[in-house]
């Protein structure tokens, strides 16, 4: 493993474990009665107003017309599609089916990378995908969650698994625009694309929320969601984006259902057995076995 990889596998590691935060802390928000749209559009706001002040003491960058055009169609599947469908699915299903179908991230990407950039899809790529979403499988079916009965869940596995398209297309198609700016430049662009986006659809649901009698806990939840489940994470990604291959990348999606266990059990909802460990290690199993698949460089360089 290069040493500059090193950088990207950290970087998605620690994006990746603070989603698996949010699940819980926008679970609560939710419940305190703030609509779906309503908080996807604090997000996406917020996030764009921490990136452009954050700019300010970055690095300065020109970005030319054409590639303001291609970060607003990144900015469409990366954040819009990806996170609008997906707080809307998980309205319509339950929670154990939304993280069902998160799983084919992985799995997806290295489909549409195989496709357009021409990644070889070898036996190791393949087992170590596949081992990986059996222990995150595992972690999330052993959880106390139940199935919804919701009739609207098939609509909203849909929902949820368009999100995880939309996301696997932003991760391969926009590689090579992602490795020519900062992610801070990336970032403050793509939100802001996606805030004027949502706002249009939202307005009404965020004027009709009755702030002064919402509980400090809940803008604290909004607060961590803004910052710690969006800046700080979508920061991270354009380096993992940029340094690993997309399949090794996105298989640090597994790592959430696990953050999300162990959260689970520290606060007594759930606990921790000897399914959960086997869970665990199939996780990383299948994380360490993609790393080491050989890419479409390597082979390139043995076949010369």
């Amino acid at each position: 493993m290069e040493k500059k990889s090193y950088r990207g596998h950290i970087a998605m590691l620690s994006a990746n474990v603070m989603w698996g935060c949010m699940a819980p802390v926008s679970k609560a928000v939710l419940q305190s009665g703030i609509n779906p749209f309503a908080l996807t559009t604090f997000r996406m706001l917020g996030a764009a107003v921490a990136f452009w002040v954050a700019s300010l003491f970055g690095p300065k960058e020109n970005v030319p017309p054409k590639d303001l055009a291609l970060l607003f169609f990144a900015a469409l599947f990366g954040i819009v599609f990806n996170q609008g469908s997906f707080i809307i699915g998980v309205s319509l299903t339950s929670p154990i089916d939304a993280s069902i179908v998160t799983t084919t991230t992985p799995i997806i990407t290295m489909i549409i990378a195989a496709f357009y950039l021409k990644e070889p899809v070898t036996g190791k790529k393949i087992t170590g995908v596949f081992i990986g979403a059996l222990g995150a499988l595992l972690l999330i079916l052993s959880s106390g969650q139940t199935s919804s009965s919701n009739g609207n869940s098939i609509a909203g596995d849909l929902l949820c698994l368009l999100a995880q398209i939309s996301f696997s297309v932003y991760f391969v198609l926009f590689k090579d625009l992602i490795s020519r700016y900062s992610p801070i430049t990336i970032m403050k662009w793509m939100f802001m694309y996606a805030s004027v986006c949502c706002i249009p659809f939202s307005y009404h649901q965020i004027t009709a929320i009755e702030f002064t009698l919402l509980p400090v806990s809940v803008f604290w939840g909004i607060g961590f969601v803004v910052l710690g489940a969006t800046f700080i994470p979508y920061l991270l990604i354009p380096i993992g984006q940029r340094l690993l291959r997309p399949t090794v990348a996105c298989m640090y999606n597994y790592v959430q259902p696990l953050v999300a266990s162990v959260l689970a059990v520290l606060w007594g909802m759930d606990s921790f057995g000897p399914v959960k460990i086997i869970a665990v290690i199939l996780v990383f199993s299948g994380v360490y076995i993609v790393t080491q698949s050989k890419s479409r460089a390597d082979m390139e360089a043995e076949q010369s």
